[in-house]
């Protein structure tokens, strides 16, 4: 346990620099004292990390001091080729440098741990998008990455609901990949509002302006993610639906209105002749909830509401009048 925190110390100090002994407690989650202990141990190792005294000083390492690649053990290696993924890789571009960058940490790797690590290239492959669903246009993927690496801001024109929106110009904060697609987090110039998400594919031309901007130092990208999430699926308008379904064919359910929607069903506790059972359900975006139930065919019936079973029987009459009408 000490041998691994000293390395992350170690690693921490050749990557951020100058740390303060509370700061590498905190980062540690021990004591001030056992990182006053710590760092005298590394320094008798033969480790150059040298200590500066006062408001401003702290703990660093001697100028020009790296570490090699050592110390690392079999899951931290073996995890480090499951986090490459090719395809949005070179999306951004990166696709070259992360196979030049895995080349170099197998060179670096002890052989046994090189085997390993190959051979979780030949039996892994992440796939990040969904089924039955093709990857997004997205050419102005790399000027944005370009302004969310480099802090300048971007000015960009975005379609919402099959219409252009004015010019705006973006602070922005990280790019997020979803279910095969991607996301731009960013601050409106000029706007006190929290930080927007942007689908990237939606965005019809991207400048990259000259002007930098200063990330805000609360801002965490993955928390922010979490949280919007949270808020959107809580936004999202439900319809209360009550039916009766074939239980061997309830998984239409999660195929036709998610896996979601069947998680959170309510049975009713009622007595059916067919020996169905009674679902309470919260159908997502109420004008769609016909079209999505119509497909549960004769599995299911539709008892409440009775504007939704209408609109079914609507649907259902459609459909058979059109192929009445194509076989005649």
């Amino acid at each position: 346990m000490r041998a691994s925190r000293l390395l992350s110390i170690l690693l921490l100090l050749q990557t951020r620099g100058r740390m303060t002994a509370q700061e590498l407690a905190d980062e540690m989650e021990v004591s001030v004292r056992t990182i006053y202990r710590d760092a005298d141990q590394l320094a008798a190792a033969g480790i150059p990390v040298y200590a500066d005294r006062g408001p401003a000083g702290g703990y660093q390492l001697l100028d020009g001091y790296r570490t090699r690649l050592t110390g690392m053990t079999q899951g931290e290696a073996e995890s480090l080729f499951f986090a490459g993924i090719p395809g949005p890789a070179a999306e951004l571009g990166l696709g070259a440098v992360l196979a030049t960058a895995q080349l170099k940490l197998l060179a670096a790797l002890p052989a046994d741990l090189r085997t390993r690590a190959a051979r979780i290239r030949e039996r892994f492959h992440l796939d990040a998008p969904g089924w039955f669903s093709g990857a997004d246009a997205t050419p102005h993927l790399g000027t944005i990455a370009d302004a969310v690496w480099n802090q300048r801001r971007l000015c960009i024109e975005y379609r919402r609901s099959g219409s252009s929106d004015a010019p705006r110009v973006l602070s922005p904060l990280g790019l997020v990949l979803k279910s095969g697609t991607w996301y731009l987090v960013a601050e409106a110039d000029g706007s006190d509002e929290p930080p927007h998400t942007y689908r990237v594919s939606r965005i019809q031309s991207a400048e990259l302006l000259d002007e930098h901007f200063d990330r805000p130092p609360e801002f965490d990208l993955a928390e922010h993610w979490t949280a919007s999430i949270v808020s959107y699926e809580a936004s999202i308008p439900r319809l209360p639906v009550t039916l009766r379904i074939d239980p061997a064919r309830r998984w239409l359910i999660a195929v036709l209105c998610g896996g979601s929607t069947l998680e959170r069903a309510e049975r009713i506790d009622v007595a059916d002749p067919d020996g169905w059972i009674h679902l309470r359900i919260e159908v997502d975006w109420p004008e769609e909830a016909a079209h999505h139930l119509v497909g549960l065919g004769d599995a299911a019936e539709i008892l409440e509401p009775a504007a939704l079973r209408l609109e079914i029987e609507a649907l259902a009459r459609g459909a058979l009048g059109r192929l009445a009408a194509a076989g005649a």
